[in-house]
């Protein structure tokens, strides 16, 4: 994709396309979020989802659900209640997330666990996972509780592999491919399959739906995991160098530790591996990744796996949406100019 057309698309916010077709069914996802998140006897859980939910965020994965329901052709009332769960699953992995990473922000605001405790952190998002599963069983459809419910187990063992590969400098481009497939693409793909599936969409079509939501969600982890070095925290609400400072092997880490030279493996050692950590080492580590052109790489794979999701929407059906989806594959990536 040419510059100019990523720019073009950047200043059309495909996103906010997006939501004003799907704002009635947006709506009433919302409606359902804060009937569903309320608690008689305990406030905090409404005040802990409140907070996060009230930070903002683009709601991707509930609209992916509208819009592939929508794009199949149907007309019932229970996407709603899929786009609920989809949100609510993203919402409860946040919170847990915030706690085993120890973060004090995200979408620029101070975490709940910060605000509150960790304890709330995490029991908080054990309701908002049981509330998920409440929903996910309502439309009766048992492949779209198969999905959902798959993809909340992928989404935690993902989370577990990553504990054990973040700092293991072991780890592969192979292994974090299967971290990001669980931790972010699991739930990007079984969003857009659980639409097609509710709308009775033929297996191709819901093969294609898959793909897609697969692809989209690791081309948008790959951005994320660059924009940790080369973004703007004011934009991304994320400091700058996080995942050095959490130790995380990201995939321009991944590939700068599979070209190092043997000095270079012992910075990677102390600082990913052992945590020793000095002034001037997050400088230094964005110098070796300029150095073997990692950056530049990791960019080109975000690039390819956008590429991927938008040939999976060639098979689906001639609508509007089809072209607003392509076009948020490409808003996905053009974060990164």
């Amino acid at each position: 994709m040419s510059l100019d057309r990523a720019t073009a698309t950047a200043a059309t916010k495909p996103h906010e396309l997006l939501a004003n077709h799907l704002a009635a069914g947006m709506e009433a996802v919302n409606a359902l979020i804060a009937e569903r998140m309320a608690s008689e006897h305990a406030p905090r859980i409404p005040q802990v989802t409140a907070h996060l939910v009230g930070a903002g965020g683009k709601r991707l994965r509930p609209m992916l659900t509208l819009a592939a329901a929508e794009l199949c052709g149907y007309d019932g009332p229970f996407h709603v209640h899929l786009a609920a769960t989809v949100e609510f699953i993203h919402t409860a992995t946040l919170l847990h997330d915030d706690v085993v990473d120890e973060s004090a922000q995200r979408r620029g605001r101070p975490t709940a666990n910060l605000l509150w405790d960790n304890k709330s952190s995490v029991l908080v998002g054990d309701y908002l996972f049981a509330r998920a599963f409440q929903l996910m069983v309502e439309p009766g459809n048992l492949r779209v509780l198969e999905i959902l419910s798959n993809a909340a187990a992928t989404i935690a063992e993902g989370e577990v592999l990553q504990l054990s590969a973040a700092q293991d400098l072991k780890t592969d481009e192979g292994i974090y491919l299967k971290v990001v497939r669980g931790k972010t693409a699991a739930l990007f793909s079984a969003a857009t399959e659980a639409g097609g599936v509710l709308a009775g969409a033929d297996p191709a079509q819901v093969q294609a739906l898959f793909d897609y939501g697969d692809a989209l969600g690791i081309a948008f982890q790959i951005v994320d995991d660059l924009l940790d070095y080369e973004g703007d925290s004011g934009a991304t609400g994320k400091n700058v160098g996080d995942d050095f400072r959490e130790r995380k092997l990201t995939l321009p880490v991944i590939k700068a530790v599979a070209l190092a030279t043997p000095e270079e493996r012992a910075f990677w050692s102390r600082t990913i591996e052992k945590g020793d950590q000095h002034e001037g080492d997050l400088d230094h580590a964005i110098t070796l990744m300029r150095h073997h052109g990692t950056l530049v790489a990791t960019r080109r794979d975000a690039l390819d796996w956008a590429d991927r999701a938008k040939g999976a929407m060639e098979t689906l059906p001639d609508h509007p949406l089809r072209q607003m989806l392509v076009d948020l594959a490409d808003y996905v990536v053009a974060r990164l100019r």
